[in-house]
């Protein structure tokens, strides 16, 4: 037979006029019933993603932005303190020749020990970049200082420039990380904190491993029982190793030496003493 002449829709397959037809396999096909342990799955599949996502946001994107609000806070405050300084010195211009050049060093400002979570400093360290400026406030609480401020004092402890041993804390992971380069330090290394007074400058100078039960850390010498400070010590405490609580990493620092803020900031700020 010619193709031409065969009907449209014909063929070898083309039931035959008449026939029954069958009915759809989809139609037949019973429907499938969602199992208890199928839901369960998706359930915890699911809830792993969020997990993940959760993870990191807390390690990598969290540190990101919150890096940038610690930093972004601490400026704001430098500035704050600077403005009242000026605001004071107009308002009650000294009697005195102007004032002495950069890094001039005076006897160090004792500030009295801060109440919890009350900000009383900002940390600079010119090692880990030209950003790198962090809050300082009393207590060590995660809710009150370390997660929302940055870098807490440990209560009892000195103050900056003080005799003895100026202790702080701070997270090396997650919540900004403000302690997260603290094994890239240098010996001498500036670390400079500062205050509406002015700035201190400390110089690094080693870093140790100790045990979380190690709290001899912060005597007033360190890990000297029963010895009377004869110097100003600056001790940084951390988590060590990374994301455990195994450890603890401690860097400690020397007192250099105080510019007051009538003088300027001092050239440790930068990196170039």
């Amino acid at each position: 037979m010619d193709d031409a002449a065969t009907p449209e829709g014909a063929g070898p397959d083309a039931p035959e006029s008449g026939a029954p037809k069958r009915r759809s396999a989809r139609a037949t096909k019973p429907r499938r019933r969602a199992s208890v342990i199928g839901v369960l799955g998706e359930l915890l599949l699911t809830a792993g993603v969020v997990m993940l996502l959760y993870v990191g946001w807390q390690l990598w994107i969290g540190d990101v932005i919150y890096g940038a609000e610690r930093s972004a806070q601490a400026q704001e405050q430098s500035e704050q303190w600077q403005q009242q300084y000026e605001e004071q010195a107009a308002a009650s211009p000294p009697m005195t020749p102007a004032p002495a050049p950069a890094d001039t060093t005076a006897d160090p400002v004792i500030l009295p020990e801060p109440a919890d979570a009350e900000i009383f400093g900002i940390m600079h360290i010119p090692r880990f970049g030209p950003d790198y400026q962090v809050n300082i406030a009393g207590g060590i609480t995660r809710p009150r200082t370390l997660d929302p401020i940055g870098i807490g004092h440990y209560p009892g402890t000195q103050m900056p420039g003080e005799m003895g041993n100026f202790a702080l804390a701070a997270h090396r992971t997650t919540w900004g990380k403000p302690f997260n380069r603290i094994a890239d330090l240098h010996v001498g290394d500036a670390i400079v904190i500062e205050t509406p007074d002015g700035w201190y400058t400390y110089r690094f100078r080693t870093l140790e491993y100790v045990k979380p039960s190690a709290v001899d850390v912060l005597l007033p010498v360190p890990q000297a029982t029963d010895v009377a400070a004869n110097g100003r010590y600056l001790t940084m405490t951390s988590c060590s190793p990374m994301y455990s609580l195994a450890e603890r990493i401690v860097a400690y620092s020397i007192f250099d030496s105080f510019t007051p803020r009538s003088a300027g900031a001092p050239s440790s700020l930068n990196g170039t003493a």
